[in-house]
């Protein structure tokens, strides 16, 4: 057994960020548990063709790490160098355990400490730090027949790169953000290549851009990166006016949309299965100048609802408008279980109180980030902490501020253990869907990935994200009990 002060669960950019802040405060006595056998989070596991960030990377990055990045938006393998840049330069290689993955947490009342059991054995920390991140449980759905299949069939979140998949016949379920990325890649060399789409997506057009010498090199100096950054983010901050405010400012990005649909597929029967039947903005917007193009080439097949899939047999699919297709690989890219399954083990705490318990109805959370009768611990990333319009980031290092505080405010006063109160929390939910009512994730007319089964909007958060960061700047001491 290994005791801490703090555990962090998961390596990525959540679980990197929270072990940089309790540097900063001065803590070091801190472990951060990986249930792979390598560092890295979503940057170093998603490894699929076409994997690519859809922020600006200079955005899309950590406000205390800049980077010369050397494209807009950076590649997963660009990324990945990125995140090892990160871990090398705060020295947090020695402060990760591998293959430990938890199976379950719980509270310890008398010692004041939370129990971590894990495939590693048991750690032991007073304070809890979640940073599973919210796209991390991949999803596949059944179809009949399917362990029937004798091709080959993976998640995007786990790609076979010892399969050569060119000159295949393949089949990518799902048609998101993942897809949309891995079909212009792979499309050019496969044999023939099956698309099944659910519901269509809206898609506008990827302003990506390479940095010449010079620029690189302005990246470097820190007063250049940090005047791109907030460029970028207040560029992206006023979509948030279209998303919650104003249904004009909709419409208008979405004849944008539809004059680029336009523009890259002259086929109108194509066009007509690739035009959502909701508001923009509602699920996830594409960001791909490529994904069109491919979707119109001869070798690409598009399937909408109505031609989805029946069940599947030794050889293939079948699809609901009585077709068979021959396929050698099914991709899977089904996207990940966000909400109902934010934190995928069993979490106890005071007086055997269970997480799946409060979160049956659906997931909530202060601030997104604590709980009543769960004390000292921390969810990253949580409940209605997603961000549609800009980088997820800036809101994990605004959650640091309140995390940091609360454990600076324990150790100023010698306490050991921190809550929200119950009153404190369900005040907070209730403006957040209040707020949500208004906003295009709630009434655009679709289901999205963002809703729990509840039918809540619980990925995102229903405002700007600097309304978040002055929520998160500082502990409220009466929002909470301490002990």
């Amino acid at each position: 057994m290994q005791t801490f002060q703090v555990l962090i669960i998961g390596s990525g950019f959540g679980g990197q960020c929270a072990a940089i802040n309790l540097l900063k405060a001065g803590i070091d006595d801190f472990c951060l548990l990986e249930r792979r056998d390598f560092f890295g989070g979503t940057w170093c596991q998603n490894t699929y063709p076409g994997a690519a960030v859809d922020v600006p990377s200079p955005l899309y990055s950590l406000s205390f790490a800049p980077y010369r990045w050397t494209q807009m938006f950076a590649g997963q393998a660009e990324l990945h160098r990125y995140t090892q840049h990160v871990v090398e330069r705060f020295g947090l290689r020695d402060k990760v355990e591998l293959n430990a993955n938890v199976e379950r947490v719980e509270w310890d009342a008398d010692a004041r400490q939370w129990a971590v059991y894990t495939a590693r054995g048991i750690f032991r920390a007073q304070f809890l730090i979640n940073a599973t991140g919210p796209l991390s449980q991949p999803v596949i759905p059944h179809f009949e027949g399917v362990e029937r299949f004798k091709g080959k069939t993976f998640h995007t979140n786990s790609w076979d790169h010892t399969y050569d998949y060119r000159h295949k016949r393949v089949a990518i379920v799902g048609s998101g953000a993942s897809a949309a990325q891995v079909i212009p890649t792979i499309a050019p060399d496969v044999e023939h290549l099956h698309v099944f789409q659910r519901s269509a997506h809206w898609v506008l057009p990827r302003a990506d851009r390479t940095f010449g010498p010079i620029q690189r090199w302005l990246l470097g100096l820190k007063p250049a990166y940090k005047l791109l950054r907030w460029k970028i983010y207040w560029q992206f901050e006023t979509r948030v006016i279209a998303f919650k405010y104003s249904k004009p400012a909709i419409r208008m990005v979405q004849q944008h949309a539809l004059r680029f649909l336009k523009r890259q597929v002259p086929d109108p029967e194509l066009r007509r299965k690739l035009t959502p039947d909701y508001a923009i903005g509602c699920k996830r917007v594409i960001v791909s100048s490529t994904l069109y193009p491919a979707l119109a080439r001869p070798n690409v097949t598009l399937h909408s609802r109505e031609q989805g899939i029946a069940s599947i047999d030794e050889t293939g699919i079948n699809t609901t408008d009585g077709q068979h297709l021959d396929v050698d690989l099914i991709v899977w890219s089904t996207g990940y279980d966000a909400t109902d399954g934010v934190i995928s083990y069993p979490v106890s705490g005071k007086n055997g109180k269970q997480l799946r318990d409060f979160w049956a109805t659906y997931p909530r959370a202060y601030l997104g980030t604590s709980l009543p009768d769960f004390p000292n611990l921390f969810i990253v990333t949580g409940p209605n902490t997603g961000i549609g319009h800009t980088s997820a980031l800036f809101i994990i290092e605004s959650q640091m501020n309140y995390i940091i505080d609360c454990i600076r405010t324990l150790k100023k006063q010698g306490l050991r253990s921190i809550e929200v109160r119950p009153e404190a929390e369900r005040t907070y939910t209730e403006m957040i869907h209040r707020e949500m009512q208004r906003t295009v994730w709630k009434s655009g007319g679709c289901h999205s990935w963002y809703q729990s089964k509840s039918g809540h909007v619980i990925a995102m958060f229903p405002g700007f994200s600097f309304s978040y960061y002055q929520l998160t700047r500082a502990l409220k001491p009466a929002d909470h009990i301490l002990s």
